[in-house]
């Protein structure tokens, strides 16, 4: 199991460049990648979303890559402004007649004014970076999976423990579901008595009849067995590696209508406070379970 928030990073330098790559993830019912990327590693973007994607199913991941030059692969070229040359030499010409002095302007000097040299952006390859992108990214998936996988670990304890506790509660449920059928039949017993008509004997069709009906409509047993069961299936998503949050979002929905479904068919009012308690610590599981991939 594995929390859906971590935080990892990673690094590589190669071919006159670092690269950094920063990763952290925040809870999302699905996988989304948000990917801050510099300009000379666009061209490879949809391959390192992929290696994301490929390594978590679930969560929100804000990641952020970094490239560092180190000089080989930032080397700048010049070009010349040979329009910028030619104006020079316009005016250098006239200023020069007009000066009455020899026209012996060099190249190596009009190069030298300004405007005539002008840097250029170098051009890189971005197939340069990849394998060193992807080596940096790796090694924050790495971390990432490893924190989340500490967390998850914290998160199955609580999970357990809480669920621990819902078995032991569905038992003490389990145990009082045949005394109410008692006590109703003393009660309507009672209110006969009450009302001055003659008590039916235990065997008395009408009063067996009665039993039945109420039996039928508020036996919990089938809701307890389904709980059981979700139970039984919740621990079984603790003990995998494979993501099992939406599962675990799934049983917790039904866990929450059968607990429901008792409560109202049990018409008990010890049922009922061991309904709340019931509900009070699903919730609790329901909010943890919101935490898992």
């Amino acid at each position: 199991m594995k929390s859906m928030t971590g935080y990892g990073r990673g690094e590589c330098a190669a071919k006159g460049a670092h690269i950094t790559v920063e990763l952290n993830t925040v809870n999302r019912k699905q996988a989304e990648v948000s990917l801050g990327i510099p300009p000379e590693l666009e061209s490879i973007e949809s391959e390192l979303r992929d290696m994301i994607l490929a390594s978590v199913s679930r969560g929100r991941v804000n990641g952020r890559v970094a490239l560092q030059h180190t000089g080989a692969s930032r080397a700048v070229s010049n070009a010349v402004n040979e329009g910028q040359a030619r104006a020079y030499r316009r005016e250098l010409v006239k200023l020069a007649k007009s000066l009455k002095m020899p026209d012996n302007l060099s190249l190596e000097t009009l190069l030298r004014l300004p405007g005539v040299l002008e840097p250029s952006e170098p051009t890189l390859d971005s197939k340069a970076f990849r394998a060193p992108a992807k080596r940096a990214l790796g090694q924050a998936l790495e971390a990432l999976q490893a924190m989340r996988e500490k967390e998850g670990a914290n998160l199955g304890r609580d999970l357990a423990k809480r669920l621990a506790g819902l078995r032991r509660v569905a038992k003490r449920v389990a145990r009082r579901a045949p005394a109410v059928l008692k006590q109703h039949r003393e009660r309507l017993i009672e209110r006969l008595n009450n009302a001055n008509v003659e008590t039916p004997g235990a065997d008395d069709e009408r009063l067996l009849r009665e039993m039945v009906y109420y039996t039928d409509r508020m036996d919990i047993t089938e809701e307890l067995t389904r709980l059981d069961s979700h139970f039984s299936q919740v621990e079984q998503c603790l003990r995998v590696t494979q993501p099992v949050g939406r599962k675990l979002d799934f049983l917790a929905q039904e866990m929450f209508r059968e607990i429901n479904t008792i409560g109202s068919k049990a018409n008990d009012g010890v049922i009922s406070g061991e309904v709340v308690t019931l509900k009070t610590e699903l919730e609790k599981i329901r909010e943890q379970v919101q935490n898992v991939e």
